[in-house]
């Protein structure tokens, strides 16, 4: 319920603390008690913006974002995330117009603002933009270890990776601490074949500085290869334990599959079978021919080594057996989990993977240094 004795700035500072530990829900819960005080406070309709672009809830989004700029034209904060909802649309040229509007205001000297719109532009792929900003940054704070950081970023993108590595070791250099940076400067120098220097900065970072599979692939084969290290050593079961959790887990229905599943191994081979087990083995068949691909896929047996393990079979069977063993790709058919992979890789790394065809697909993962290919 509203409280009338608090300010519209006493609504927006409580609102922003919650936004900053992740309370996204609690805070556009406090935005609204304030905006039923106070609708027309610029304030508090940016930062509802703020917390629904946070819960991914574009369309409102920009509503509120839209209405803040009804209020106030000239409002920077708006004028970003309006920009940010944009390009969530695709709608890039409006977007670069709420930006370049940032800039014509003259807030160059915001630079959190500045950082913040270069990554947007960053993920939305439009790199030469985003240099502009994070130039705007160091123009202004050479030493910003962040701002350099996301320079390189945009230097590897292009190609410029002689000096995307320079830039990130300087990064580190001023701030030993970004593990994002130190992630990124691994997966290059893994990518140019500097395997023990990559291993040096992975073995700088925690399980949890890592966000995504792909550091963590490559940490775990360096060890093997490098250090000799079993599968089963004491020092990869961290690593481990993060892959999992990262994966997601497993909800009832996962286990209870699962269950099923085991249960019906075991029972293989028994002419003995309920009907039940018939039946469902033939929906698994049918679920199989309305998800894989065509038989022109298929072909003779290959071996992947993923994280030091292998798997076997035709290039469609192993991209099936790293679908299954991703949880949060169950259900999915081949090529839309090709797809969503070749989207994940290219935003951490920068790396496309064709999806065309199962071949291309593990081949392309190949060279981004997911997986070897052994035969």
């Amino acid at each position: 319920m509203p409280t009338p004795f608090l300010s519209s700035e006493e609504y927006d500072e409580r609102a922003h603390r919650l936004y900053n530990e992740g309370q996204f829900d609690e805070a556009l819960d406090v935005l609204r008690d304030g905006l039923a005080l106070y609708p027309h406070s610029v304030e508090l309709h940016v930062g509802v913006g703020y917390a629904r672009l946070a819960r991914e809830e574009y369309a409102w989004a920009r509503r509120s974002f839209e209405e803040a700029l009804v209020l106030d034209a000239e409002h920077e904060d708006a004028l970003a995330g309006f920009g940010e909802t944009l390009l969530r649309f695709g709608q890039q040229d409006a977007a670069l117009k709420a930006f370049h509007r940032i800039l014509e205001l003259g807030y160059q000297d915001d630079l959190e603002l500045m950082l913040q719109v270069g990554r947007a532009l960053f993920r939305d792929d439009l790199l030469e933009e985003a240099r502009r900003f994070f130039d705007v940054v160091l123009q202004q704070a050479p030493d910003s270890g962040e701002a350099i950081a996301l320079a390189a970023y945009v230097e590897h993108r292009l190609g410029e990776d002689d000096a995307a590595i320079a830039s990130l070791r300087r990064a580190l250099q001023l701030d030993a601490d970004n593990s994002e940076a130190r992630i990124y400067l691994a997966n290059i120098l893994y990518d140019r074949g500097e395997h023990e220097a990559a291993l040096y900065h992975l073995d700088r970072t925690s399980p949890e500085d890592h966000w995504d599979e792909l550091g963590i692939w490559r940490l775990m084969e360096l060890k093997k290869t490098i250090y000799r290290l079993k599968d089963d050593d004491s020092e990869l079961k961290p690593w481990d334990a993060r892959l999992t959790e990262l994966a997601g887990t497993p909800d009832d229905i996962d286990e209870m599959l699962a269950e099923i599943e085991q249960q019906f191994n075991e029972a293989d081979g028994n002419d003995g079978r309920s009907q039940l087990e018939l039946f469902g083995a033939m929906l698994t068949g049918l679920a199989q021919q309305r998800q894989d691909p065509p038989a022109s896929w298929q072909d003779e047996a290959h071996r992947v080594i993923v994280a030091g393990h292998p798997v076997d079979g035709s290039w469609a069977d192993i991209v099936r057996k790293l679908r299954d063993a991703d949880r949060a790709s169950a259900g999915r058919s081949l090529q839309d989990y090709m797809e969503e992979e070749s989207r994940r890789v290219f935003t951490r790394s920068g790396k496309k993977i064709p999806t065309d065809d199962a071949e291309s697909f593990i081949r392309g993962s190949a060279d981004a240094g997911l997986l070897r290919i052994v035969r």
